[in-house]
């Protein structure tokens, strides 16, 4: 038995305190909808790295958070592996058009940028990568997506960011990273380390949750602590997330989080190698290569604001672009059980998609699929191993990490 106090009551949301000022990890430029996704499937796959646990002192698990929240580590630098996997079929036509630049700002798009991180980021929601990750203080940032034959990075130096596409020589640059809302590029954060996603888990824990330390671990090189957060209600997906806590300086090196259903994890998202010495100034330099094609921020005006990238307004089953950028959807149930709620403004259920475009994409839906009935009708629901989603006849979408059957029930209740 580990020698650590436990707190079955402990609500996470008590850690919600973090201050909005700091960025102790390197954050990236990417849609909102990516983060929702990305923050909504995240778990591990491996158990935590280690021969031995290591002996620490006591600690509760509201001492555990507090120590999370408190975290102000300014400069880091390491590699961290991700690897998503959320049960999905075959892509087939639909990786076909994310390759040809329908859903993305290819290198043949006029308007956009192969480079744009709107875009490229998108990778990382799915499929196993190896990302490297720097960071000294709040404005001097480095994120690098390593591939096959080829390397991606987004670097943030002050105001400047730059995004560079060895694999196609294009760059991307926009100014103003350092005001938000003057920026031309409105960038958001995408969780890239597994401090990002610890405190979104954080966040969303309350009376429904379960929070206790579970033991020790090596995580990395680095003597952690683990920290066990279980949903008590019924009905959802997620079964539980494991944090490997750096003991020393507070933060989470590994994030797990393990479905319901049991199995493998749905993402592994940790450390390999970390260091908390300062980066080389250098490393957050970046002069384009020669002959490299550059798109400047203020080229992609227009672009701005959308909740996808460009193309995927057409990839879309006809009615569901609405739904992306109309008013927000609407909360029903609390904690785990958080339904969203919006209506697509497509009436008659899913479509066929048989237009160029929308064929891969309605191909695909229709391959998730299910077709269930209920007080409020008939609909569709499309299944992953963690988020779940209805979309009735008359066009209302329920989504959540919840069951088939809550959705249901929540639509049923809705009538």
């Amino acid at each position: 038995m580990a020698p650590y106090e436990s707190d079955d009551n402990t609500p996470a949301g008590e850690a919600e305190d973090v201050r909005d000022g700091r960025r102790t990890a390197a954050r990236y430029v990417v849609p909102a909808a990516v983060v929702g996704v990305a923050a909504a499937t995240i778990g591990l796959v491996p158990a935590f790295a280690g021969s031995g646990d290591p002996d620490l002192p006591k600690i509760s698990a509201q001492q555990l958070m507090e120590k999370i929240a408190e975290s102000d580590v300014q400069q880091m630098s390491g590699t961290v592996k991700i690897s998503t996997d959320l049960g999905l079929p075959n892509l087939g036509g639909l990786q076909d058009s994310l390759a040809s630049g329908a859903l993305s700002q290819g290198a043949g798009d006029k308007d956009g940028s192969a480079a744009d991180p709107s875009s490229k980021l998108l990778e990382l929601a799915s499929g196993t990568h190896t990302v490297r990750v720097a960071a000294d203080g709040d404005n001097k940032q480095k994120l690098s997506l390593i591939e096959k034959a080829a390397e991606y990075s987004v670097i943030r130096n002050g105001d400047d960011v730059w995004a560079y596409d060895s694999a196609s020589n294009q760059a991307y640059h926009t100014t103003g990273a350092g005001d938000r809302h003057g920026s031309t590029a409105a960038p958001e954060d995408v969780p890239a380390t597994p401090k990002d996603f610890a405190e979104e888990a954080l966040k969303a824990g309350d009376k429904t949750t379960s929070v206790t330390v579970d033991g020790t671990a090596q995580v990395a090189g680095r003597d952690a602590y683990k920290l066990l957060i279980r949903p008590k209600q019924s009905g959802t997906t997620v079964g539980a997330i494991s944090i490997a806590v750096d003991a020393r300086t507070g933060m989470p090196l590994k994030f797990t989080l393990t479905p319901a259903s049991g199995g493998a994890a749905v993402v592994d998202v940790g450390f390999t190698e970390v260091s908390f010495a300062r980066p080389a100034a250098s490393t957050f330099d970046f002069t384009p290569p020669k002959g490299t094609k550059v798109t400047q921020g203020d080229e992609m005006k227009g672009h701005e604001g959308k909740a996808q990238p460009k193309g995927m307004e057409k990839a879309l089953p006809k009615g569901m672009e609405k739904g992306a950028e109309g008013t927000g959807p609407k909360t029903i149930g609390e904690g785990w059980n958080a339904i969203a709620v919006f209506d697509s403004g497509s009436k008659g259920g899913v479509p066929s998609g048989a237009a160029s475009d929308g064929g891969a994409a309605a191909g695909f839906l229709g391959s998730l699929g299910e077709q269930v009935k209920g007080k409020f009708g008939s609909g569709t629901v499309f299944s992953t191993r963690l988020v779940n989603a209805l979309m009735t006849d008359d066009g209302k979408v329920y989504v959540g990490a919840v069951t088939k059957d809550a959705l249901v029930k929540a639509a049923d209740a809705g009538k």
